[in-house]
């Protein structure tokens, strides 16, 4: 595993395929881009954690961000629980960009007091959605395991990481209204 990103550092410039099949510039050359790992697809904290950024995406996108989510899952399990998201979904399965970015996995995901009642929140919110839409409810078996940790990166046009987070347990990640200050 690569060691952690800080704040200056830069990315080499890739094109990543989304789970549609459009490529995906990282970095955006015309804007931010927040990069956002998260757990697996289907993963309850995560769906209620992006579905604020879903609503709030116009603002986002206003402000002159472009949101690209991680997964360490494959473009088929994605495209089950993850398809209906307006931003760029990466399947990465092989965990090779979470290596990169020194994004890791621990117990400490699960069984850190401050995540639960992210996992409540998002296992109550899962079932509602289920209920309401017919969704698919969370993953039972996901590929990587249910021990990822998230994190954050806000990248700049020219590849220098503005800022990052490394998640501390499962529901450690800014919020909108964060990432958005460090966006201005």
């Amino acid at each position: 595993m690569a060691g952690r990103l800080n704040p200056g550092d830069r990315i080499d410039a890739r094109t990543l395929t989304d789970i549609a099949g459009r490529p995906v510039a990282l970095p955006d050359p015309s804007r931010l881009v927040h990069l956002q790992f998260r757990r697996f697809a289907g993963c309850p904290i995560c769906n209620l954690h992006l579905r604020a950024f879903n609503r709030r995406l116009g603002e986002i996108e206003a402000a002159g961000v472009r949101e690209v989510v991680v997964f360490h899952s494959t473009a088929e399990e994605m495209r089950q629980y993850e398809s209906d998201l307006p931003f760029a979904a990466i399947g990465d399965p092989q965990k090779r960009l979470y290596a990169e970015f020194g994004v890791e996995a621990g117990l400490r995901a699960l069984l850190d007091p401050r995540a639960w009642p992210g996992i409540l929140g998002g296992v109550v919110d899962a079932t509602a959605e289920s209920i309401r839409r017919g969704k698919l409810m969370g993953n039972a078996n996901p590929h990587g395991g249910r021990v990822g940790l998230p994190a954050d990166f806000l990248i700049a046009p020219d590849g220098r990481v503005r800022a990052c987070k490394y998640g501390a347990h499962a529901d450690d990640q800014w919020s909108v209204d964060e990432m958005l200050a460090l966006a201005r």
